[in-house]
């Protein structure tokens, strides 16, 4: 039995805040007392934990006190100012912003992946990855220690949840302005994405956006593999959760469907759907609010025995961001999650 603890949870009132606070409900994490921090013209406001009000405060040293975990959804100029304070003060610091991700000092975690990355007592900052990082990698991983992973060509299916509430309120606005004939209002995304798809990121002059190489250096780190050849395209499309994905990957030896399906069951937090014909996949709409990421869709590759084509789906607030935070969190102190819903 894990004795109670204080958790802060900087950021509470996003998308992945909110999140985070079903999680920790859901999971049944010992959370003895929850501190929630939010911007300043938040601060006094409230949100629910356990069906009990908790007043939002603002950003303070004082707020990571005695607190042995801090959960930050909130930004990465918020991380980088408060999180090396949070570990000061002895926190294990989760933050699910791309602030530390690729600080060589930082460990990078997917905890079914790289789990043993996660430092087993307070006082560190371990970085959260990219949701379409985790929800890739929880394919790929079990395949990689099967058969030696060489080469990955991703396409990414991004739901607008992705980019935060504000956003997913605008595309639903576009939607009835669509449907009315008037003009879209396109504030927060960078186009009309009601009926349309969208590159939805800053692009380097290379011409691959932030996404696409994010998802490059994140994968990278956490598989050890800097070697590792990867071809990524990232395109939101006007689905309101839960990321899609369409998975090439090339292996050291031949990895036929059989064995890559028998591969899949057996790892943990992925379900595998092998049915074949139309709609019989994993869709958003069916994987939204769930925990696993699910793979359907495998193929061997026609022309390459090596070689193998999947599709991956998974709920990019839970598994994504919240759930990943909170099992790294988990992991370090030895919690057994409930899986009460």
């Amino acid at each position: 039995m894990i004795d109670p603890m204080d958790v802060v949870l900087v950021g509470a009132t996003g998308a992945v805040g909110q999140e985070m606070l079903r999680v920790l409900e859901q999971r049944d994490f010992p959370v003895r007392r929850l501190r929630v921090v939010a911007s300043p013209r938040s601060a006094g406001g409230t949100v629910t934990f356990r069906g009990q009000p908790v007043t939002l405060q603002a950003p303070s040293a004082s707020v990571f006190e005695g607190a042995a975990v801090a959960l930050f959804s909130a930004g990465s100029s918020i991380a980088r100012e408060w999180g090396p304070v949070g570990a000061a003060a002895g926190c294990l610091v989760v933050d699910n912003s791309s602030a530390f991700r690729m600080d060589d000092d930082i460990p990078l975690v997917v905890p079914e992946v790289n789990g043993h990355r996660i430092p087993k007592s307070g006082g560190a900052i371990v970085a959260n990855p990219n949701c379409s990082t985790i929800q890739m990698l929880m394919a790929l991983k079990p395949l990689h220690d099967l058969a030696g992973l060489e080469h990955v060509v991703v396409s990414t299916y991004q739901a607008i949840s992705g980019k935060g509430a504000r956003a997913v309120d605008e595309f639903e606005r576009q939607q009835r302005a669509v449907l009315e004939g008037a003009a879209p209002p396109v504030e927060i995304l960078p186009g009309v994405l009601a009926g349309n798809l969208l590159s939805d990121w800053k692009h380097e002059p290379s011409g691959f956006s932030e996404e696409e190489l994010k998802i490059v250096a994140e994968s990278k780190k956490i598989l050890e593999l800097r070697g590792l050849r990867m071809s990524p395209t990232c395109v939101r499309v006007p689905v309101r959760n839960a990321h899609s994905q369409s998975v090439w990957a090339r292996f050291h030896r031949p990895v036929s469907r059989a064995e890559a399906i028998a591969c899949l069951r057996s790892a943990p937090g992925v379900v595998v759907d092998d049915r074949i014909g139309p709609g019989l996949h994993p869709q958003p709409r069916e994987v939204s609010g769930t925990d696993d990421v699910a793979v359907g869709r495998v193929r061997q590759d026609l022309d390459d025995p090596n070689a193998l084509s999947l599709w991956v789906v998974g709920d990019n607030l839970r598994k994504g961001a919240a759930l990943n935070a909170v099992q790294i969190a988990e992991r370090a102190f030895g919690v057994t999650p409930s899986t009460r819903a």
